[in-house]
């Protein structure tokens, strides 16, 4: 006689496509917001700290020099786009002052 039990995986694959088909945009930013409001209230500065450095370090070692220079160059042209000539004069000054500070 076959078996027909769905392994774990299967049961959850088909579990979240059933919640997928059944929820919206809002649903998932509902309940994400409240994950993080959750997560900040049991979680202290070093927890965020440490999962912060491990998300970095995977990111380091599974994307090379390329990867970075156009996620850069992609937040260089938003921030263009969201920001005018006396965003860039505000942060310009900051960094000096900044730099006159440390020297």
């Amino acid at each position: 006689m076959a078996d027909n039990k769905m392994s774990r995986e299967e049961a959850g694959k088909k579990g979240g496509q059933a919640t997928s088909k059944n929820h919206d945009k809002e649903f998932y930013q509902e309940i994400g917001q409240k994950g993080g409001e959750a997560t900040s209230k049991n979680h202290d500065k070093d927890f965020y700290q440490e999962i912060g450095k491990k998300g970095g370090e995977a990111t380091s070692d599974n994307h090379d020099k390329e990867f970075y220079q156009e996620i850069g160059k992609k937040g260089g042209e938003a921030t263009s786009d969201n920001h005018d000539k006396e965003f860039y004069q505000e942060i310009g000054r900051k960094g000096g002052n900044s730099t006159n500070n440390n020297n």
